[in-house]
């Protein structure tokens, strides 16, 4: 039904190339990635950030829907996702993508709250498409 797009470019080789990544979008142009974007605080981004991103914006669209699929009409949702790359073997593997939801929706109550929150995180696609544990942390308020 939509297919997005991204593409990649690394010059050079290990820790010493430099890479460039864009979207189809435009919002990231050539934005810097590498080794110091993504094992330290270089400038420029790095694909755990990316997919943190892509998760955060995901659930929180998913569960805005869910919401307003069970009758709410107001609220105001902000959530952060924490992705966690570890070692595994001689690779890395991502093991974790951490939720922390923080919303108000008139009308609710924070257990109804967090039982549609549960239902978001697991229906949102990249949920779906991430092989780690992901959690979620709510607050409601």
């Amino acid at each position: 039904m939509v297919t997005r797009s991204a593409s990649a470019s690394y010059a050079g080789l290990g820790k010493d190339g430099k890479g460039k990544i864009s979207t189809q979008s435009g919002v990231l142009q050539d934005s810097n990635y590498g080794f110091g974007t993504r094992f330290e605080d270089g400038p420029g981004t790095n694909p755990e950030e990316l997919i943190a991103a892509a998760h955060a914006g995901c659930f929180t669209m998913a569960l805005a829907f869910a919401l307003a699929g069970a009758g709410h009409q107001q609220g105001d949702l902000q959530t952060s996702a924490k992705v966690t790359l570890d070692k595994d073997g001689d690779g890395f593997t991502i093991t974790r993508s951490a939720l922390t939801l923080t919303g108000h929706v008139e009308g609710l109550d924070e257990a109804e709250f967090k039982r549609i929150a549960d239902e978001a995180k697991a229906g949102c696609p990249v949920s779906k498409v991430l092989n780690c544990d992901i959690t979620l942390e709510t607050t409601f308020g």
